[in-house]
């Protein structure tokens, strides 16, 4: 069996369980508790053990190879989501979580086996460019399985995925040989499983800082969309899991075709990235302004905005703050880093405004934007001005 196979089938189980969540989560936790902060809570404690665990699982597969670490990480996922499934109390439902977060390490260290298994760039580029198209593909399925499953038993979704990680760790414990040799390991160092030293990097870089603030806005409002969109529906619209796995669904297609498609042969065709990123902050504000609406035409709207937004977003912004060849390794780290702090305030944040007002949560994540917005614009502008008066062309394009 085919290792590249093996690997993208460990990435499609790992979104698959991502996108499963979505539309179950708030159906499955309210046997156990009706606070929405509950359900949020769950999304962040994910984060914030992939936060910590991912750097540990990176260095050790540097140190000791990529197939152990993925054997427990896969392990560790499974018994995640069975523990899920399972759980008769919310702390079984959090320990569910944690014990999946800790093994959230599965992503990076599969990226680091496909570039092992390459042997050229031009390889390694197809092969994480097959990563991607198993990524959206696992957001499409996932919440239609989700959503299917989940009206039949809140917690089948989660037994269906459980076993699909079982599966998985079977396939890889036979068919998956060692890429990492002995003579090219690294040796074990603490100061590589810190997270924060890229963060601190990322925001005391002078010429960068406006575009990983906006960054991490930008991040924090995604994950506030995330945690809350299936309370939202449920309370607003009364929808069950099947019509949000729809919804879901329909996301990761406007995704694929915006980021395989209209990427290149429409957006970047006639718009700048500068001017194109300030469109989709505009577009996903004014869509998460819609959605906060109790108006069902005026939603999925918004949702159809918020998802063209997040799709270019992602491409452009990741573009103009890693345009520097000689740095882009190590600024593609950082925007992982800020990324991943994002998905833990956002979610912790969303459950908290849901719980004052209904709305207050996508109202929040509009203003979030905005000031992502007014950091960018007032950043160019400077920068401008600063041309102007020294004749001389500014830093950095963001």
């Amino acid at each position: 069996m085919s290792k590249k196979f093996i690997i993208l089938f460990i990435v499609f189980v790992d979104v698959l369980g991502i996108g499963i969540v979505i539309p179950v989560l708030p159906f499955f936790v309210e046997s156990f508790s009706n606070s929405p902060s509950t359900v949020t809570s769950l999304f962040a404690i994910f984060s914030l053990c992939a936060f910590f665990s991912a750097p540990v699982l990176g260095a050790l597969s540097d140190s000791y190879g990529r197939r152990p670490i993925l054997l427990i990480s896969i392990f560790s996922t499974a018994i995640g989501w069975l523990v899920f499934a399972s759980a008769q109390s919310l702390v079984m439902l959090f320990l569910g979580r944690i014990i999946d977060g800790l093994a959230a390490g599965n992503l990076s260290t599969a990226q680091s086996y496909m570039a092992d298994v390459s042997t050229n760039n031009k390889e390694r580029t197809s092969n994480f460019g097959l990563i991607g198209v198993i990524f959206g593909l696992g957001f499409i399925i996932g919440p239609a399985i989700g959503g299917i499953l989940g009206h039949i038993d809140h917690r089948l979704p989660f037994w269906f995925v459980g076993i699909l990680a079982l599966i998985n760790l079977f396939l890889a414990y036979l068919y998956l040989p060692e890429t990492k040799i002995l003579h090219t390991r690294t040796t074990w160092k603490m100061n590589k499983i810190n997270p924060f030293p890229p963060i601190k990097r990322a925001f005391t870089n002078t010429k960068l800082r406006p575009g990983f603030t906006a960054w991490f806005l930008f991040g924090v409002a995604v994950a506030i969309q995330q945690s809350v969109f299936a309370l939202y529906t449920a309370k607003i619209f009364g929808f069950q899991e099947a019509v949000v796995g729809s919804m879901m669904t329909l996301v990761g297609v406007i995704l694929i075709i915006n980021q395989g498609f209209l990427l290149r042969k429409f957006w970047l065709k006639y718009f700048s990235e500068p001017k194109l990123e300030i469109l989709m902050l505009t577009g996903l504000m004014i869509g998460f302004l819609l959605m906060a609406t109790s108006l069902l035409v005026f939603f999925v709207l918004g949702l159809i905005l918020a998802a063209f937004g997040q799709s270019v977003l992602r491409a452009v912004m990741t573009s103009q703050l890693a345009s520097d060849e000689k740095s882009r390794g190590e600024i593609l780290g950082m925007m992982t880093s800020i990324m991943s702090l994002s998905m833990i305030v956002g979610p912790f944040t969303s459950g908290w405004l849901f719980e004052i007002n209904t709305h207050l949560s996508f109202l929040f994540a509009a203003i979030v934007l905005l000031i992502a917005l007014l950091v960018l614009y007032t950043h160019r502008r400077y920068l401008k001005i600063h041309r102007h008066f020294a004749g001389v062309n500014p830093p950095v394009n963001l």
